[in-house]
C-alpha cells in the first residue's frame, strides 16, 4: 500500500487523471490525501469531485477555502461566482451526493504512524499540534451539523487574527477556518495576515507561517497546499508545500508520504 498527498486540484481534471496514472495509483490498495481546494477556477470541478467520490474508500480530503466557499454558497442560497466555473457541478443530478461527500471531510488529518499533519494552509504558530487537532474537530462539528448555515453565514471575517482574542464559539470557528484554510503570512506575534498573497520577502513585517519562531522545530511533518506562490518550496525539510499552481498554468504535484519524493504534471494549457 502506497500513500500519496496531492496539492490543490481546483477543477483541473486532465492533470489529476494524468498524475494518478503517473504514480500508478491503485484505489484498491493505495490511499490519496488531498490538501484541499478540489473545486473552483479550473475547467472541470464536477469531474474532479466525481473521480474522488468514486474512490471514497481510498481518498481523504482536508477542506480548503474554495471547498468551504462552495458549501457555504449552497447552504446560504447564494449565487456562485462565475469565475469559479461551477455551473456544471451545481446543475449535475448527483450534485447533492457530491457535496455531502465534500462536507463530510475534515480540516486536518493526523497520521500517527507517519508523524504527519495534513491540512490545506498549514499549522498556526499560535497553536500546538494538540490544540490544532482539537479545534479542527470543534469546527467540523459546526459546518457538518444542523446549524451549518449559521456558521457559514459568519465565516467570512478576518478577525480575530489571534487565537487568544477568540472568545465566543463563533469567533473560535472563524479563527480556526482562517488558520486552516486561508493562512499564509503572520506577523511577529503570530497574528494572521489574510490580505497578502504573494511570495515571501515581499513585506519585511510579515513572516510565512512556517518561518515563525514557533514553527519549524517540530518533530513531525506538515503537508499543506494553498500557497501557489511558494512554487512547492518552504526551505524546511519537514514542511512540504504541494500547491504548485496548476490552475494558474503551473503544475499539479503529488508526494509519496513514505519517501517524500514528489511527482509533478505540467498544466494542460
Amino acid at each position: 500500500m502506497a500513500q500519496y498527498a496531492v496539492g490543490d486540484i481546483q477543477g483541473c481534471y486532465q492533470e489529476l487523471d494524468a498524475l494518478l496514472k503517473r504514480i500508478d495509483f491503485n484505489p484498491s490498495k493505495d490511499h490519496l490525501y488531498c490538501v484541499g481546494d478540489i473545486v473552483a477556477r479550473g475547467p472541470d470541478s464536477l469531474a474532479c469531485l466525481r473521480r474522488l467520490h468514486t474512490m471514497e474508500h481510498a481518498v481523504s480530503i482536508t477542506l480548503g477555502n474554495h471547498d468551504l466557499h462552495l458549501l457555504a454558497t449552497l447552504a446560504l442560497g447564494n449565487e456562485a461566482n462565475p469565475k469559479d466555473k461551477l455551473t456544471a457541478l451545481l446543475t449535475a443530478p448527483d450534485c447533492p451526493q457530491l457535496l455531502a461527500f465534500l462536507q463530510r471531510q475534515p480540516l486536518a488529518i493526523w497520521l500517527e504512524k507517519r508523524r504527519m499533519l495534513i491540512s490545506h494552509a498549514g499549522l498556526s504558530p499560535q497553536w500546538s499540534l494538540g490544540q490544532a487537532l482539537q479545534q479542527a474537530r470543534v469546527a467540523e462539528q459546526c459546518y457538518q451539523g444542523e446549524d451549518a448555515a449559521y456558521y457559514f453565514a459568519r465565516m467570512y471575517q478576518n478577525a480575530p487574527s489571534q487565537w487568544h482574542e477568540a472568545q465566543s464559539k463563533v469567533e473560535k470557528f472563524i479563527y480556526t477556518i482562517n488558520a486552516f484554510t486561508r493562512m499564509r503570512f503572520v506577523d511577529k506575534q503570530g497574528a494572521l495576515n489574510l490580505s497578502d498573497k504573494g511570495a515571501p520577502n515581499q513585506n519585511g513585517s510579515l513572516i510565512p507561517w512556517f518561518n515563525h519562531p514557533n514553527r519549524g522545530q517540530e518533530d513531525f511533518d506538515i503537508v499543506f497546499g494553498h500557497w501557489a506562490a511558494l512554487e512547492g518550496h518552504t526551505g524546511i525539510d519537514h514542511i512540504h508545500a504541494l500547491d504548485t499552481g496548476c490552475v494558474w498554468g503551473g503544475s499539479m504535484t503529488a508526494m509519496n508520504l513514505k519517501t517524500k519524493n514528489k511527482v509533478s504534471i505540467p498544466a494542460h494549457l
